[in-house]
C-alpha cells in the first residue's frame, strides 16, 4: 500500500497516458453524457505539491477545477493529510476520510495481518483525534468532509462519534446502511446535527 499508487501515477511518465485517459472517460461522462454532478477524487495525494501536480495534469486534459461546476475531492488517508489540512483545502473542494488507510498509517498496523488484526482499531484516540481535528479545520477552510470505511457499520459509538465530529456524510456498505442509518438518526437527535448516510 505504500508503494507506486494513487496521485504519484497520475503525472508520472509511466502512467500519464492512462491518466489521460481516465481524465477523457470523466469527461465524456460530465459533458456528453450530461451527468455534470460527477465529482473527482483524487487518492492517496502526498504532498500538497502532488496535488497541484495532479491539478494541472487533469487541466491539461479538460477538467479544470470549478469549471462547469467541476469539483474535485481528495480521499483524507495519510496523516499528511490531516497535519497540512490547511493546504490541502486550498486544492479542494472537500475530502472524504478514508478510515482504514488512515488507521493502517496512524497506528503502523497492516489490517490484513492475522498477528497484528486485534490492534486495528479505528476508535483508537490516535486516529479519533485526528479525524475531529480534520473535520474541524477542513470546515473553517469551507470544505466538505465525508467518510468511508467500516468503522461507522461496526461500531455505533464511532458514528455517533462522527455526527459529534459534525461529519457532512457517512458512506456505507449496502449491508450497514439501515443499522447505520438507525446508529446515526439517534446520534442526530442527540446533538441536533444532520448528516448525509449514503451506500456505496
Amino acid at each position: 500500500m505504500l508503494g507506486f499508487r494513487g496521485a504519484s501515477r497520475y503525472y508520472h511518465e509511466r502512467y500519464r497516458e492512462g491518466f489521460a485517459l481516465e481524465c477523457r472517460a470523466l469527461k465524456q461522462v460530465r459533458e456528453t453524457i450530461g451527468l455534470s454532478n460527477v465529482v473527482v477524487m483524487v487518492p492517496f495525494c502526498r504532498t500538497p505539491e502532488e496535488a497541484r501536480l495532479v491539478l494541472a495534469e487533469m487541466a491539461a486534459n479538460g477538467l479544470v477545477r470549478g469549471e462547469n461546476g467541476l469539483e474535485t475531492y481528495m480521499m483524507c488517508e495519510i496523516p499528511s493529510n490531516v497535519v497540512l489540512a490547511e493546504q490541502f483545502s486550498a486544492r479542494f473542494d472537500g475530502f472524504s476520510i478514508g478510515s482504514n488507510d488512515l488507521t493502517q498509517l496512524v497506528l503502523g498496523i497492516d489490517r490484513d495481518s492475522e498477528v497484528l488484526a486485534p490492534l486495528f482499531d479505528e476508535r483508537s484516540p490516535a486516529v479519533t483525534q485526528l479525524i475531529a481535528d480534520f473535520v474541524r479545520r477542513a470546515h473553517i477552510c469551507g470544505a466538505k468532509v465525508g467518510i468511508c470505511g467500516q468503522a461507522p457499520s461496526n461500531y455505533p459509538e464511532f458514528a455517533r462519534f462522527l455526527v459529534e465530529c459534525g461529519i457532512d456524510s457517512i458512506s456505507v456498505s449496502p449491508a450497514s446502511f439501515i443499522a447505520v442509518k438507525q446508529h446515526v438518526a439517534k446520534a442526530e437527535k442527540l446533538t441536533g446535527q444532520g448528516v448525509s448516510t449514503t451506500r456505496s
